[in-house]
């Protein structure tokens, strides 16, 4: 059997397109394009409201076939009270509450820095450290002028990233990233976001803030825990049937 030609007009002003069944074709298939546009492809909130989580956390997960949606696509739903005493229960809770607002399965995480010298604070209060709407430069200033005060002139710290996965109304996977290293000095580097600037990475002799994000999510915490979930939705696309992946 011959095969079917689609045909080709040219517009007036230099334009190609394709015959009327082939814009058919693409009307069925929509605009989608990546990840959820490909067979098998499943939905998946990513539930932060911190730009620059997001993005590190869509790098990581980029090319599995996952149709991502963020909280910009659910703006009605209210944001809960972090009120758990650590990292994991602040992020079972958000992906349990984004997970039940949305029907979607929800990925969720709580992340923070600490440091052994102020007793591991801010911790699980670091985007609230000092107060709600002091900016990093501010933070970085309280925690030095702390560690003054106890004359502490240098501290172990790390970054700690709780991750969780909701569906169904309960957590289907967790897991934990953690990157060791030590207070800067003093504030240095001006990539990166958050407490970046004042967390040394003694491998790399710099700070977060002072190397590419290709650099820091190879060791980062959440780095850590980005590359376990990914592995553990590989491993779920690979056993579920077709019929539950489209």
């Amino acid at each position: 059997m011959a095969k079917k030609i689609q045909k080709a007009t040219t517009t007036a002003d230099g334009r190609r397109r394709t015959d009327e069944r082939r814009r058919g074709k693409d009307r069925r298939a929509g605009s989608r394009k990546g990840p959820e546009a490909r067979e098998g492809a499943i939905t998946m909130l990513v539930a932060t409201t911190n730009a620059h989580k997001l993005k590190e956390i869509l790098s990581l997960l980029k090319n599995l076939p996952i149709h991502v949606k963020t909280l910009k696509d659910f703006s009605d739903v209210k944001i809960p009270v972090e009120d758990g005493s650590t990292f994991a229960e602040n992020a079972r809770a958000k992906a349990l509450h984004y997970a039940k607002m949305t029907g979607l399965t929800t990925m969720a995480e709580d992340s923070g820095f600490e440091v052994d010298a102020l007793n591991c604070e801010p911790g699980i209060y670091s985007a609230r450290y000092l107060r709600p709407d002091a900016t990093y430069p501010e933070r970085f200033e309280a925690i030095y002028s702390e560690l003054r005060k106890r004359r502490v002139k240098t501290s172990g710290a790390r970054f700690v990233c709780a991750l969780a996965l909701a569906s169904g109304g309960k957590i289907t996977f967790e897991t934990k990233g953690v990157v060791e290293g030590q207070l800067a000095a003093q504030p240095a580097g001006t990539g990166g976001f958050g407490y970046d600037p004042i967390f040394c990475y003694p491998p790399y002799g710099k700070t977060f803030a002072e190397v590419s994000p290709e650099e820091k999510t190879a060791v980062s915490h959440r780095g850590e825990a980005i590359r376990a979930l990914r592995s553990h939705l590989e491993q779920k696309l690979n056993t579920l049937p077709k019929s539950q992946t489209r």
